[in-house]
């Protein structure tokens, strides 16, 4: 039989055309891209309420979950009038006009572009200046239990409380829980982060062996609270968005008295909607929870004067003022006596090197090794499986948070860093740095395109 082209489907008074709606879009599951599309139409107003009225960046999957995705900001200039945008600007001086989302029509035309997942930033559309939401994003550590991240999680809402702010947690529909705190739009992105850097550290205060404020993948242990999902130009998955997992799971809402016992593989596309229809959404209240900073923002300026400034910012972002240097832990320089930065004086970052390139400047202080680079997860992973039947004594002895796997942006999608710590293996059985396998280059072809058009020029 073949393949249909198109199925039209009536949405929100609209007739909308779904193409290639047989599309196998979840290999392990079987199902299709309108099973996709049908499963958002059931969750519509959960979806958004958390999506909706929000300038969106296009995570787009046009093979489904098992084929490479890319990053669309700017909305497609082929697009029905009924579309909305807004113009966002971005930390780089660049703008966009991104989709915001008003109904579902709307929702599933975006689903139609092969979107699995929701992305949207933490403001208005009427207000990009200032977000109506602190957004935190629990991120444990390889090896860590998902019992330890529920654990996080309990521990973030007493301190969410002690501030007078109400969180409303979800599944992030991978290994972690993220908490939405709606708050007035009062504080800028710089402030709300600020607050949400608080609150990281405040959360690994209380329960030091199991969280961790800590931005270095090589200094992290437990859970991570990732303040930087607060800065501007940053999007996390939200409510009752699919993830392009094999089973299809979902960023499900939960109520506080839920989080101790549950199962993140219980919302999947296939169980969320009767899930829905049964108990009904539950952050179906978080609009009428609006609160303020100005406790949170307090605590963080209690931390300041006790020493502790500002946290590393993503690579990507202009160095800040106040922000410590930007170099991981294990390449910092560490000077001697008398020299810049030694006793007495201020940290100084080494230089940086270029891809491929090292400065002769930095020296390890932890024993942390490359093993590849590659455009897909899968093969830099086969890199490692590589790396590990070449020293089978030292693989044996790593822990599973030894292993740092690093999604790297690019200019359009993301790549994969490996690295090893090798710091569970005595130092005479420690292997060398070896040529990167595989050895992707990021930046190859963005330079070949701009050598291509200065010589066109």
């Amino acid at each position: 039989m073949a393949a249909r082209k198109h199925e039209s489907i009536e949405v929100a008074g609209r007739e909308l055309a779904v193409s290639n709606p047989d599309k196998v879009f979840f290999g392990q599951t079987g199902h299709t891209k309108i099973d996709l599309v049908r499963y958002y139409l059931s969750v519509a107003d959960g979806a958004l309420r958390g999506a909706g009225g929000r300038p969106m960046a296009l995570k787009r999957f046009v093979n489904g979950a098992d084929g490479e995705f890319f990053f669309q900001k700017r909305a497609p200039e082929n697009r029905p009038d009924w579309i909305e945008t807004v113009e966002l600007s971005f930390p780089s001086g660049r703008t966009a006009d991104e989709i915001v989302l008003r109904d579902a029509a709307q929702l599933a035309w975006i689903v139609n572009l092969g979107c699995i997942d929701l992305n949207p930033h933490p403001v208005r559309a009427d207000d990009l200046d200032h977000p109506d939401e602190l957004r935190v994003d629990l991120d444990p550590v390889p090896g860590v239990t998902w019992q330890q991240v529920r654990e996080v999680a309990m521990v973030t809402h007493d301190a969410l409380e002690s501030v007078g702010l109400i969180g409303w947690p979800k599944t992030s529909g991978s290994r972690g829980i993220h908490v939405n705190v709606r708050i007035e739009r009062r504080w800028t992105f710089d402030e709300v982060r600020r607050a949400a850097l608080a609150l990281a550290r405040e959360v690994e205060r209380r329960a030091p062996e199991i969280a961790t404020s800590k931005w270095w993948k090589e200094e992290r242990h437990g859970v991570f609270l990732d303040y930087n999902q607060n800065a501007k130009d940053r999007t996390v998955a939200s409510a009752y968005s699919v993830r392009p997992t094999p089973d299809a799971r979902v960023s499900m809402p939960l109520r506080w008295a839920q989080v101790p016992e549950v199962e993140a593989a219980d919302f999947t596309l296939a169980t969320v909607p009767a899930l829905v229809a049964a108990h009904g959404d539950a952050g179906e209240g978080i609009d009428g929870a609006v609160g303020s900073l100005e406790a949170l923002l307090e605590v963080s300026a209690r931390q300041e004067a006790e020493g502790l400034g500002d946290a590393p910012w993503p690579p990507h972002y202009a160095k800040q003022t106040g922000e410590p240097p930007r170099v991981q832990p294990s390449k910092r320089r560490r000077p001697g006596p008398g020299d810049p930065g030694g006793p007495g004086g201020p940290v100084v970052a080494p230089e940086m090197p270029r891809p491929g390139q090292t400065t002769g400047r930095r020296r390890s202080s932890v024993p942390l090794i490359e093993i590849g680079r590659a455009a897909g997860k899968a093969e830099a992973l086969a890199g490692l499986e590589r790396w590990k039947e070449r020293h089978p004594e030292a693989a044996a002895l790593l822990q599973p948070a030894d292993v740092l796997v690093d999604a790297m942006r690019g200019r359009y999608t993301t790549w994969t860093r490996i690295r090893v710590n090798l710091n569970n293996v005595p130092a005479a059985e420690r292997p060398e740095q070896e040529p990167l396998d595989p050895d992707y280059d990021p930046w190859a072809e963005f330079q070949a395109g701009r050598k291509r058009g200065a010589a066109d020029a």
